[in-house]
């Protein structure tokens, strides 16, 4: 079948991958799994052997009926396939309703990195874990570390609601049709948050985009007209109660930098309650 290219569709075809992905998620056989665009069923297929259930929800209706026919035809009966956009699907929705939290797995698009992430951080109250392969370059950003070129605004806003860990480099051979980079998979691991907590999560939001707003300006230079509620004065004043150089640059600053600039900037410290 002939992948579409404004969907990123690019199949992974290599048996070993496969293999060492299903192992690096360390599924238990009562868990029930979502994946994200099973394509032609490479995952899924061996991913119905390991775990309780599996719920796939694919985009392109050619390969849910391509992979209908062939779970027909193997007599598996533990997926459900949805025909739907991973961005709008209700997790709340899946069915069978799980006793606890979902898993997650899923080769992503890579044109929808960034609202995936946000999506799968929002409904933390129904994830436990996702093992998600990235473009290598994404899976950089968020298990990088300050003071280095991959660090910013996504590292951050991952890392405060979700330890992230590299499980396996893939390369790009492991695909057809083969994309231009390599990819990796990463674990997020929605039930390891980042222990200091507290801060208010639209405001550390804001002040996290501000900070890397201008990510060659200083962070006071980045931050000033982000909001029209931060006058100068503020900033400075906030930066020098945490005891932060408004001269430096934001990708020096450490999470626990950032959490206490952000209570100190608190427009309205009930947020920060």
């Amino acid at each position: 079948m002939r992948p579409k290219k404004k969907l990123g569709q690019h199949f992974l075809i290599d048996a070993g991958i496969i293999e060492k992905t299903i192992a690096s998620a360390r599924f238990q056989p009562s868990d029930i799994v979502l994946e994200i665009g099973p394509g032609q069923g490479a995952l899924t297929l061996p991913l119905s052997k390991t775990v309780s259930h599996v719920v796939a929800v694919e985009k392109d209706i050619r390969l849910t009926d391509l992979l209908q026919k062939k779970l027909s035809n193997l007599g598996i009966s533990n997926v459900t396939l949805v025909n739907h956009d991973i961005l709008t699907f209700d997790f709340n929705g899946i069915k069978p309703r799980p006793s606890g939290k979902i898993q997650i797995i899923g080769n992503i698009p890579y044109n929808i990195s960034s609202p995936l992430l946000e999506k799968v951080i929002r409904n933390r109250k129904v994830v436990a874990r996702a093992i998600l392969m990235f473009q290598l370059e994404v899976a950089r950003r968020l298990t990088s570390a300050p003071c280095t070129k991959a660090y910013g605004a996504m590292t951050l806003l991952v890392q405060y609601y979700a330890r992230s860990t590299c499980l396996l480099a893939v390369s790009r051979s492991a695909f057809y049709p083969v994309p231009k980079v390599d990819s990796m998979i990463v674990e997020i691991d929605l039930e390891r948050p980042y222990p200091n907590q507290g801060v208010h999560d639209d405001h550390f939001r804001r002040v996290v985009r501000g900070a890397f707003a201008h990510r060659r300006k200083t962070i006071v230079n980045s931050m000033k007209g982000f909001l029209p509620s931060w006058t100068p004065d503020m900033l400075m004043d906030g930066m020098k109660a945490c005891g932060i150089d408004p001269k430096r640059r934001a990708e020096t600053l450490n999470m626990d930098e950032f959490l206490r600039l952000a209570t100190a900037l608190a427009i309205d410290k009930r947020e920060t309650e």
